[in-house]
This record gives structure tokens, C-alpha cells and sequence, in this order.
């Protein structure tokens, strides 16, 4: 196969990254030319409706303890490091990468140009050097897609290498085990090697612009997703996985922004990316009409089982992985902003799935317990979620995504509070999780109800509403929403043992105070005063 255009050549990577000696280059080929070199090499099939199906080997999540970022100069007093940013050494990266350039001499590569950000002010150009054609057809679906003029003048801020079939040696490199993503944000590089997973070449690059964008731009980076309504009004849907995040944001009546990563300037919100990654477990169109018809040719489908006999896939089916997942370019979608960027937002929602039942089911936060919510990031597992959950389990992820956050969660927190503070912005907390009881006796909140909240928080008709308190977390809420039944307003009231829901109340209050305690030495009085009280 021949090179589609005159984009680069290896003169280009040698003087860019040092790579040299390696075999064929393809260069931003179309996704039509790398979906024949997969099924060529036998490492894909197209489903019935056209998508390529891969698998991505013994890694089909991320894995997060084998997730590096360089210590140096640059990051040795930023990075909040611990158990989620792990330091790593200078030499045995340099080390590292000199063993995986060796291994590529003689090898074919792919070579892809990108950038990430709508927003050109922020743009960062990437380029990413993938050993399969697969994880290149994923940074074309997953990254923005430069013009050819632009290719042509293209000059990478960034690098990716993602070699899977790279193993290191831990005793000698320095890693966990044989797999590993490591940020260098002195080289400007990632190296990804040991793991086909996906995903950690777009988590990469979202944890590199949570670094650079907050510390050296004043952007708040968001894992979130985001829309934006007729009237220009943009809503951005903070959440972990199960919280009901993808689903809540596709709403016919608005167009979509991004569903996973964003950035909040003085003026905009904007995706970082230019495709969507989707999960795909139990996946219809009844569910998910928008996902289920973006599955065509050009998407790339990670590790689902078939319909037996056929070339169409069983989306019930977690034989390989209950993380099935889907990556397609975001134009996949009909109802989209184009470019993928609106106005700051008019309505924040956290999404939590509270499987206690103790949360009401929408509140209004002050910008104050916005930061410390956003902060706590908290959502409840269920059994059956993981193995070996047989109980509601507390979940907290730092700004609703912690594995990704660089720095201390608290300038995330200030950042968000700053930009709180010269706006309009309202901030709601939505259990999309349990009532008249915590999982096993209580009921899963209707989704008509989660939608009929959220429809009157975005179009002002809880503005002028009563609003009661809850006690422990004073937290407003409203007394009546249209479409809601107004018992389930209050989550005390729709317990058949008031009792037993203060009991739980202030088992989940101090679960919040705990996981608080390791933020506390650098979180404002402001934020600390709107803890959760906890009853002694």
C-alpha cells in the first residue's frame, strides 16, 4: 500500500521524535484503507451494518495503577501525586522509549495527524504512531480531523506511541507489569506500550490537556458531556459511569456539544474531541437510537460477541467484557453543534446514582457546594456492577473523573468556583439512583421523572418554585416540579421507615466527611462549611 498524500515522511519523524529504521509508513490514510489493512491481517471483521469489529487482546479496560506521568521539572511540584499519578523516573523513560524505538526498526507503522480542542485558541496537534491500523482508525474517529491544506503545514505539539505488542521488563523499566501509559510533559510525549486497549490513547491526551489547560491557560478541563438548547442555552452533564450521563445529554430537543471531554474558557465550552466512545453493553435502539445508528462503516467495535452464525452483533453479550465499547466520528450523529463549541453554560448537572436512596432527586447547589460535590464526585455500585459487590458500595471520583486529574482536585474546584462566581450559572445535583429505599428495597428513579427535572431546571421553571431543605446536606429542593409526583421530592417521605432513612442519611453524611479528610489541607473555609453534618 502506498502512502495517500505527501503529508510526511520518515525525515519527519526522525527530526520530530527520533524515530528511524522503520519499515512502510502510512500516513493518514481514510478509514476505508485502514479498515482494509485490519480484515487484510486478519485483525478484524465488518459487522452486518458495516462497522469493524476488533478485539483488543488481554487489555479491554484501562488500567489505571499502570498509568505514569514523568516527575521533573516541570511536574515535580504541580502534579498531586499518589496513588492516581504515579511518578516516574526521567532516565528510565528516556530508557524506555530508546527499547521501544529499537523494537520498531523494520516495522511497519501507521502515522496519524490530529489535534484536539474546538476551540483554536487551545488547539494542541498530536501525532499518533500506531502499530495497528485499528488504534489509528480510533484516533481518526476519537480526535479532531485537520483539513488537508492544514495537513500539509502540520506541526505536532504532541506525540503518541502506542506499540501493544511492546512488553516492558518491570524489574529493568521501571513499570508495574508489562504494560503502561506514560505522560512526559517536558518531551510532550505518551508512550503506550503492553495494552490494545483504545482508550488509553484518548485518556492520554485528556489527562496531558488537564495539566496544561488549567495550569497554563485558566481553562477548567471537564469530564462531562454537553448541549446546547434553540436558544443558545448550553448544559453540561458531569458523571460516572451508570450515572445516566451519554443517555440524559441526547435529547432531540438539543443539539450535542460532546459527550465525555470539555473546556470551559471565559466564553465557550468546547470538546476536546471529534468522536464519541460509547458503551455498548446491552445496547438497542430503543435505548440509545442516536449510538445504535452511528454504528456503521467507519466505527470500530472493541470486543462484542455475534449472534451465533452471523456478522451481527449481540450486544447482551459480556463474554470478553462487560466495558464493550463503540468509537465513531461525532458527524455520526445527526442532531450536533458544528464546530463542536457554544457559549459558557446557563446549567450545570452533577449526576449521581445514589443506591442509598438518600439523596433527593434534583437539588439546587449554592456555587459553594457545587465545589465541594464536585470535589466529593460521589456515585453509589450495585451488586452485580463488579465482582464481588453484593451491597450498595460508595463511590467518590474527584470532578467526576479523578483518574485523569493531574493536579490537586481543589484548582479544579476553585477554578470551577471562579467561573461560578462571574456567571449565572446554575448547579444541580440529580440522583438518577434509588427512592423509598436503598437498593433491594427501594425503586430505580424513573427516567421520564430524571428527564422531566432536568427539562424544568434548563427552561426556568424551577425558578420561581417553594423549595425545602434537606437535613444533614442541606441541600434545596424543590416542593413540586411539573411532571414529577411531589412525594418524591422529599426522599424521607417516600420511606416507609422515616427512622431508618435518617439511619442511612448519616451513614452516607460521614462517608462524604471521610472522604473529604484528604482534601481538607487544601480546600477553602468556604467549602468545608457546606460539609455534610454528621450526627455524634
Amino acid at each position: 500500500m502506498e502512502k495517500t498524500g505527501n503529508f510526511g515522511d520518515s525525515a519527519d519523524l526522525d527530526a520530530t521524535i527520533g524515530l528511524r529504521n522503520l519499515g512502510n509508513e502510512f500516513w493518514n490514510l481514510s478509514p476505508a484503507e485502514l479498515i482494509e489493512d485490519c480484515i487484510l491481517s486478519g485483525e478484524g471483521m465488518l459487522t452486518d451494518t458495516g462497522a469493524l469489529a476488533i478485539e483488543t487482546g488481554k487489555f479491554t479496560g484501562r488500567s489505571p495503577k499502570d498509568r505514569f506521568i514523568v516527575k521533573d521539572a516541570i511536574t515535580a511540584n504541580q502534579v498531586w501525586w499518589g496513588d492516581i499519578n504515579i511518578a516516574f523516573e526521567p532516565d528510565k523513560f528516556d530508557a524506555l522509549y530508546a527499547k521501544m524505538n529499537a523494537y520498531l526498526e523494520g516495522k511497519d507503522v501507521y502515522v496519524r495527524d490530529a489535534y484536539a480542542c474546538a476551540d483554536p485558541t487551545y488547539r494542541m496537534n498530536i501525532r499518533v504512531v500506531t502499530e495497528l491500523a485499528w488504534s489509528n482508525l480510533f484516533a481518526y474517529n476519537m480526535f479532531l480531523r485537520p483539513s488537508s491544506a492544514e495537513l500539509t503545514h502540520f506541526k505536532p505539539d504532541w506525540h503518541i506511541i502506542c506499540i501493544p505488542s511492546f512488553e516492558a521488563e518491570p524489574d529493568k523499566d521501571g513499570t508495574r507489569q508489562s504494560n503502561f501509559a506514560i505522560l512526559n510533559f517536558t518531551k510532550k510525549v505518551i508512550l503506550i506500550g503492553g495494552t490494545g486497549y483504545t482508550g488509553e490513547i484518548k485518556k492520554g491526551i485528556f489527562s496531558a490537556l488537564n495539566f496544561i489547560l488549567p495550569y497554563e491557560k485558566g481553562v477548567l478541563s471537564m469530564h462531562c458531556s454537553a448541549n446546547v438548547g434553540e436558544k443558545g442555552d448550553t448544559a453540561i452533564f458531569f458523571g460516572l459511569s451508570g450515572t445516566g450521563k451519554t443517555t440524559l445529554s441526547s435529547d432531540p430537543n438539543r443539539r450535542l456539544i460532546g459527550d465525555d471531554e470539555h473546556g470551559w474558557s471565559d466564553h465557550t465550552v468546547f470538546n476536546f474531541e471529534g468522536g464519541c466512545y460509547a458503551k455498548t453493553i446491552d445496547l438497542s435502539y430503543e435505548k440509545e437510537p442516536q449510538i445504535y445508528d452511528a454504528i456503521r462503516f467507519g466505527a470500530l467495535l472493541e470486543n462484542i460477541g455475534f449472534h451465533e452464525g452471523s456478522s451481527k452483533p449481540d450486544y447482551s453479550d459480556g463474554t470478553l467484557t462487560e466495558n464493550t465499547r463503540v468509537s465513531y466520528p461525532i458527524d455520526f450523529i445527526d442532531n450536533i453543534v458544528n464546530p463542536s463549541s457554544a457559549q459558557a453554560p446557563n446549567n450545570i448537572f452533577f449526576l449521581t446514582a445514589d443506591a442509598f436512596g438518600v439523596l433527593p432527586p434534583i437539588s439546587k447547589l449554592s456555587d459553594a457546594q457545587a465545589m465541594y460535590h464536585f470535589m466529593s464526585g460521589y456515585t453509589a455500585k450495585v451488586a452485580g456492577t463488579e465482582v464481588g459487590i453484593t451491597e450498595p458500595t460508595t463511590t467518590f471520583s474527584a470532578g467526576f473523573g479523578a483518574a485523569f486529574l493531574p493536579l490537586h482536585p481543589a484548582k479544579y474546584a476553585k477554578l470551577l468556583g471562579d467561573k461560578l462566581a462571574l456567571s449565572s450559572c446554575k448547579v444541580w445535583l440529580i440522583n438518577t439512583g434509588w427512592t423509598g429505599g436503598a437498593y433491594g428495597t427501594g425503586t430505580r428513579m424513573k427516567l421520564s421523572y430524571t428527564r422531566a427535572m432536568i427539562t424544568a431546571a434548563l427552561t426556568g421553571r424551577l425558578d420561581n418554585v417553594i423549595y425545602d431543605t434537606l437535613p444533614l446536606f442541606d441541600l434545596e429542593f424543590p416542593t413540586s416540579c411539573d411532571g414529577v409526583p411531589s412525594e418524591l421530592l422529599n426522599p424521607r417521605n417516600t420511606w416507609a421507615s422515616p427512622s431508618s432513612y435518617d439511619e442511612t442519611a448519616s451513614n452516607l453524611a460521614a462517608k462524604f466527611v471521610k472522604n473529604f479528610e484528604k482534601f481538607a489541607h487544601e480546600t477553602s473555609p468556604e467549602i468545608l462549611a457546606v460539609s455534610p453534618k454528621v450526627l455524634v
